[in-house]
């Protein structure tokens, strides 16, 4: 006998925003599978707006608020029974950041939670890892979004420690990142993994995933330092247009992916990993997990 819930989560991030539907099916005497029903992504970019201006622009907060009125029609139709709406750096940063959450409740119903870093690394962390995590070896998590990147050291099979810093794709294509925040994190990095012998990565976001599907790869196969290097390389050679037209990267994927492989590949420099493990994953499945075990 099994029984099925619906969750939702909504992850309101620096670059885009996503409904995520999940069918949970319970088995008496066996552990919970998660199941994508559906995934929704709106490329609203508020990082634009939060990191350059300080604000989300009116025009933002309408687009904000129909996404939001479609993604409960949504829900409806899939007779969510639980959902959790989470905004990250770029709602946290905007100094109207409260403010439109409260418009949009007003509007929509919807409550928002504005989470913190610590929050958005734990909560990715609690996403579902057992397949991929042996205990016997060590991973350092990242995740790569529009306003910051979360990383988490696992060891043992128990997650070690996590740290969030203010470096994400829109930042880097802004010019908004120095030099400084970049020595911060090589040294965090080296800092966290010297106990260890070796370490490999487990890297999650759009990005990293369109790396992964151009690399035909099996899902369970890992991409090597030498793989992601040479996309690097690879898609700086390409113009903007080429990267859309050659490569089919959608428009608000084109301009930010190079961003990405370089925080991802100084992530495999620093900790010394040669290998990284995308298992498509990301906030909005961490969300739904940690509601489902009652951690948010």
């Amino acid at each position: 006998m099994i029984n099925i819930k619906k969750y939702a989560a909504i992850d309101i991030g620096s670059n885009a925003m996503r409904l995520l539907v999940s069918n949970i099916v319970e088995q008496e005497g066996k552990e919970a599978q998660f199941n994508k029903s559906s995934l929704v992504r709106v490329p609203i970019r508020l990082g634009q707006d939060a990191f350059t201006v300080g604000e989300i622009t009116e025009e933002n907060i309408e687009r904000m608020i129909d996404a939001m009125k479609a993604y409960k029609l949504l829900m409806k139709v899939h007779k969510v029974e639980k959902y959790r709406a989470c905004a990250t750096s770029a709602m946290r940063e905007a100094y109207n950041g409260n403010e439109v959450a409260d418009i949009i409740e007003n509007e929509t119903g919807i409550k928002i939670e504005i989470i913190d870093g610590k929050k958005e690394a734990a909560i990715i962390a609690s996403s579902d890892l057992h397949h991929l995590l042996k205990e016997e070896k060590t991973y350092l998590y990242v995740d790569v979004g529009g306003g910051s990147t979360e990383f988490s050291l696992f060891s043992g099979g128990k997650i070690i420690v996590s740290k969030s810093f203010k470096n994400g794709t829109v930042r880097l294509l802004n010019n908004m990142v120095n030099d400084i925040v970049w020595h911060e994190i090589e040294k965090w990095i080296k800092t966290i993994v010297e106990p260890y012998e070796s370490v490999t990565l487990i890297g999650s976001g759009g990005n990293i995933n369109k790396l992964f599907k151009l690399s035909g790869k099996q899902q369970e196969k890992p991409l090597s330092y030498f793989y992601i290097n040479s996309q690097y390389q690879m898609l700086n050679s390409l113009t903007y247009e080429q990267r859309i037209a050659e490569l089919g990267l959608n428009p608000d994927r084109a301009d930010v992916i190079i961003y990405a492989t370089r925080i991802y590949l100084n992530a495999m420099k620093w900790s010394g990993a040669r290998h990284i493990y995308v298992p498509k994953i990301g906030l909005s499945d961490g969300i739904v997990k940690a509601m489902y075990h009652g951690k948010i």
